[in-house]
């Protein structure tokens, strides 16, 4: 939702993935040619999947693997594109090698636990998720050993978990901020919420429910990248951004990315920016109580071209009193927990 409230403009990066590769197999066996040797090449899979939201193609590129991959690509004896991914027999596995085994065209079926690109706490290593860790498992030991998988499993699941930490303290500092009024801007000096609605931005459902956030019960707030308070926006990117780092270098054996290239390490600054900006917000509040000073948020925050481009002020200019939930209330258009708007 974060993508879907903005102009076209802002969304090309987006578009141009989401709108072709789920639709065509052009996107990755490549108009004209056509030709399954071209598909093979870990390359056809960085168009989309690389930047900061889904470092994919960045973190195998960096990994070991996808060393091997750049330096011996080019020698058909290690990387022979013109057999089958079922007859392949490389030096080193590419994207498709691991995610398309055998030439099976269901990307997802051999990837491992997904928890939403990592940005959700959850326990990787539950009976839940027990068949899909096995399958994960047997593609490496084409390889390794089955031991150094799990192994690296492990890894995975302790990396993950101190990210989830990391997240959740994060998150804290800013609903304890929000919740004591001292949030700059509060959502209801915002300009609305993509939904047409004024409820805080890291609202998750049922996780941060009743009226003091906004909203009924079960209904969500959407990360915001824009028009948001700036404790707010670090929270985003600490989990949308550092936390999917750790999990896709993990993943994709790049320990580079899973720490010092804005993974582990970037979760502690953007800790250390939460609690400073909180801590700035209660000194300015006591001050401002002290001294008698009544500080009203600007009116950017609610006006301005920029945000009459957006879904949710179009929603309440175009259609008074209605919500995005109103103007499209068929069963599963949008699969959250949102509650039925009043």
């Amino acid at each position: 939702a974060w993508s879907i409230e903005r102009p076209p403009g802002d969304t090309a990066g987006c578009t141009f993935c989401h709108t072709s590769s789920e639709e065509r197999c052009s996107t990755c066996h490549q108009r004209h040619q056509f030709d399954p040797a071209v598909a093979r090449h870990s390359e056809q899979c960085k168009a989309c999947h690389w930047g900061k939201d889904h470092r994919d193609w960045e973190a195998y590129d960096i990994s070991i693997h996808g060393v091997v991959y750049q330096v011996n690509k080019w020698n058909p004896q290690e990387f022979d594109f013109s057999k089958k991914l079922a007859d392949a027999d490389y030096v080193g596995p590419t994207c498709q090698y691991c995610h398309l085994r055998g030439g099976h065209h269901n990307v997802q079926r051999l990837s491992t636990v997904y928890t939403s690109m990592g940005m959700s706490n959850a326990d990787r290593g539950a009976p839940l998720w027990k068949e899909k860790r096995e399958t994960w498992v047997s593609v490496c030991d084409d390889c390794h050993s089955p031991r150094f998988a799990r192994e690296n499993l492990q890894a995975m699941d302790e990396a993950c978990k101190d990210a989830g930490l990391k997240y959740t303290e994060t998150f804290k500092v800013a609903e304890n901020l929000m919740l004591d009024g001292m949030g700059e801007p509060m959502p209801k000096d915002l300009a609305p919420d993509w939904s047409g609605q004024h409820i805080w931005s890291l609202k998750i459902g049922a996780y941060h429910d009743g009226p003091k956030y906004g909203g009924a019960q079960g209904e969500s707030g959407e990360f915001r990248m824009s028009n948001c308070s700036d404790i707010e926006r670090i929270c985003f990117e600490s989990v949308g951004y550092w936390m999917t780092y750790i999990m896709k270098g993990m993943a994709h054996g790049s320990w580079n990315d899973a720490t010092y290239c804005d993974g582990s390490f970037g979760m502690d600054r953007w800790l250390v920016k939460a609690k400073a900006a909180s801590e700035q917000a209660r000194r300015f509040t006591a001050l401002e109580k002290k001294t008698g000073v009544n500080w009203v948020p600007s009116e950017f925050w609610r006006k301005g071209d920029y945000l009459e481009q957006l879904t949710g002020t179009r929603i309440v200019k175009e259609f008074p009193g209605k919500t995005i939930f109103d103007l499209c209330p068929e069963p599963g258009w949008l699969d959250t927990h949102h509650a039925p708007a009043k």
